[in-house]
């Protein structure tokens, strides 16, 4: 992830460099060469992504490249706010190693887990978490697009709304390879302090509009920022609602920057006649910059 580019621009390596020093550890190496089992610890897959992702950002900026508007999913939302100098990359990479770290902390102190629903809309798969808990604790955690959600809790909680999704009529319910049970109540201990990093970090009126995941509406104001920020490690990610006020607001093209092809996919599932693309390798970069 990002080796090709670290190969081919000095300011690339440069930025792993400044990276690795604030991080304590050597993101390049782990980035290029793994092991996958230390790179898919949240701890170290969310400074990573954010990295390759700023990486891409950069280089399109310097370029001439600058969007319109942005938006992040989860994670990616510092990487939308960072694009429209809203923070910058070093100050954004300390609150997300922040964030990282009292996230991993929050997942090993409550284990929990997180399953994708297809074919069941919103008000069905949330009457069903606040109905099946089992004693435990499940919510809806990415509005991802209208026909696919993912739910986000205890295990036992979760393996019940996954039974009882399918006995409703869900197309696919697949519990998914993460580490924890993000964007729900168990990350409430993260809370605290993200809230402790964010305060200390300058954050300014972002140069073009950023859709919040907590509100799906773009924020300007710096103090609705943090508090969005913030909000969002225990609250859905309102990825779909968010797309379609971008839609509203005249957006007819997105370009996902960073590793996979997973919001390219989602756009297609919220409008097929949106044109959507994406850029992660080099081979990317130089299509879009040609």
């Amino acid at each position: 992830m990002g080796k090709d580019l670290y190969e081919e621009y000095d300011s690339v390596k440069e930025l792993y460099s400044k990276a690795s020093d604030l991080l304590n550890f050597d993101l390049a190496d782990l980035s290029f060469n793994g092991p996958i089992e230390k790179l898919t610890q949240t701890s170290v897959t969310q400074p990573a992504i954010f990295t390759h992702s700023y990486a891409l950002t950069m280089i399109l900026l310097d370029n001439g490249c600058k969007p319109g508007f942005s938006a992040g999913h989860s994670l990616g939302e510092y990487s939308a706010f960072v694009a429209a100098d809203s923070m910058e990359y070093l100050d954004a990479l300390r609150v997300v190693n922040v964030r990282a770290n009292a996230m991993q902390k929050a997942c090993d102190e409550n284990p929990g887990t997180m399953a994708a629903v297809i074919g069941l809309d919103l008000d069905t798969l949330e009457d069903l978490c606040n109905s099946l808990s089992n004693g435990g604790s499940v919510q809806v955690a990415n509005l991802n697009s209208p026909s696919q959600l993912v739910i986000s809790g205890t295990l036992d909680a979760v393996h019940e709304v996954m039974t009882a999704a399918k006995e409703r009529g869900a197309k696919i319910v697949k519990e998914l390879n993460v580490s924890g049970a993000f964007h729900s109540s168990l990350m409430k201990s993260a809370v605290e302090e993200l809230n402790g990093s964010l305060r200390s970090t300058n954050i300014s009126a972002p140069s073009f509009p950023v859709y919040s995941n907590f509100t799906a509406l773009p924020l300007s104001d710096p103090d609705e920022i943090m508090n969005s920020l913030s909000m969002q490690i225990t609250n859905p990610v309102k990825w779909y609602p968010s797309i379609l006020n971008m839609i509203t607001d005249g957006v007819t093209t997105f370009i996902e920057v960073g590793p996979g092809k997973v919001l390219q996919g989602l756009i297609k599932r919220i409008d097929k006649e949106l044109i959507a693309t994406g850029i992660d390798s080099l081979d990317d970069l130089k299509e879009l910059l040609n």
